[in-house]
């Protein structure tokens, strides 16, 4: 029977984004769901219930302002206490009506500083929180031609970057996102890997690269860019989802599992999961139709998955065919990893280490469900915006 090197699959690290706790959806409609947290304490404890059934789980993203309290030291030892830490802090430079025109690029100086004031205001919660990235996605933009100077927004863009850096710490890291449209539909500021490539290169080595699965134009070899910024040592992290037209934002690996597969096998490839890697895995979804927690466990586990597979690929084999030239050959060593049934072997491994065989099972079994059905009643669930 098939084997993986089990070393690198227990580097598998997945953070969990509070907001894939609360009630996300289109830009149509968002739906309520019976037991949404309506605090990032309910959020928190959400996520801790995920990470204690698959061990894979072990922080939890936040975002600024929808996580806003008033004691952020207090949060993480709240968090401690349910076994899992606080990760990375996400600006919010989309939701203000100032922004309306941009923000980092905007034209005018007053609102560039409100927009730098609030990533300076998210770096003294990582400094409370104790965590090292400051993940920034700007929703800058144009929709006509002729609506801005392309030019003058990237250099707009590149100032306010740079005063934000100066108060990164030695122990942080500034990771700049990029999605090549929406909100913007003709020019989105940094709409490629190369933008932000070029922008984080010009900070320095503490400014990194966050690579959203869904935020490329179909088709995109989205491996071959993970390989690049893996080679260029400039891959901070990644946003994992699944897409079928755009930003999805669906369950991980529901649309295009070989997909998925292929970037893993780039991951594993480059370092990425090696001890000590700067590479984080990150969720970004939203479960507008799909209940929350089972969501989260669902995509947690499908990157396990995908990742066992990938580490069955016999790279010595694979080294050989691809040097003799041997196209099937070297097709089918990455198809045989793809196509084996990993589960029964993941399966024994949690049992092994302490782990429900079946998470997924394990919390429909618990009950913890139909408790915060119970529980959450009243209050106003936390959402998009709050």
């Amino acid at each position: 029977m098939a084997t993986f090197d089990e070393t690198i699959l227990d580097n598998l690290e997945i953070e969990l984004p509070s907001w894939a706790f609360g009630n996300s959806g289109t830009r149509f409609k968002v739906f309520g769901t019976p037991g949404t947290p309506r605090t990032i304490h309910e959020k928190i404890a959400d996520a801790a219930k995920v990470n204690e059934l698959t061990g894979l789980a072990p922080t939890v993203a936040l975002h600024i302002p929808w996580d806003t309290v008033d004691d952020y030291t207090a949060l993480a030892a709240y968090a401690k206490d349910l076994g899992v830490g606080l990760g990375t802090v996400n600006s919010n430079t989309f939701q203000d009506d100032a922004y309306k025109f941009g923000s980092l690029t905007h034209t005018d100086k007053t609102v560039r500083q409100m927009a730098i004031d609030h990533h300076l205001a998210c770096i003294e919660v990582m400094n409370a929180t104790g965590s090292r990235d400051l993940k920034i996605w700007l929703a800058d933009g144009t929709n006509y031609p002729g609506q801005g100077d392309i030019r003058g927004r990237q250099d707009r863009l590149a100032e306010s970057l740079a005063t934000i850096y100066q108060h990164i710490g030695d122990d942080q890291r500034l990771v700049l996102e990029y999605k090549f449209f929406e909100p913007a539909t003709y020019v989105t500021d940094v709409p490629d890997w190369g933008t932000s490539y070029a922008h984080v290169t010009a900070l320095g080595e503490r400014a990194m690269v966050c690579l959203d699965t869904g935020h490329h134009a179909p088709g995109t070899n989205i491996e071959f860019i993970v390989a690049q910024l893996l080679r260029l040592g400039k891959l901070g992290s990644f946003d994992f989802n699944s897409r079928f037209y755009a930003d999805d934002d669906l369950i991980v690996g529901a649309a295009d599992p070989f997909q998925l597969f292929r970037i893993l096998f780039e991951v594993i490839r480059g370092g990425g999961l090696d001890a000590g890697s700067p590479v984080a895995l990150m969720l970004d979804q939203c479960h507008n139709v799909e209940e929350k927690i089972p969501g989260q466990l669902r995509s947690v586990l499908n990157v396990e998955e995908m990742t066992a597979r990938a580490l069955l690929v016999d790279t010595d084999a694979l080294t050989e065919a691809q040097a003799a030239g041997d196209v099937l050959g070297a097709n089918a060593i990455v198809m045989d990893a793809f196509y084996t049934d990993v589960r029964p072997m993941l399966a024994e491994r949690r049992v092994r280490r302490g782990l429900p065989a079946d998470p997924m099972a394990a919390y429909v079994d618990s009950g913890y469900h139909e408790r915060i059905v119970a529980e959450r009643v009243g209050g106003t669930q936390s959402s998009w915006g709050a």
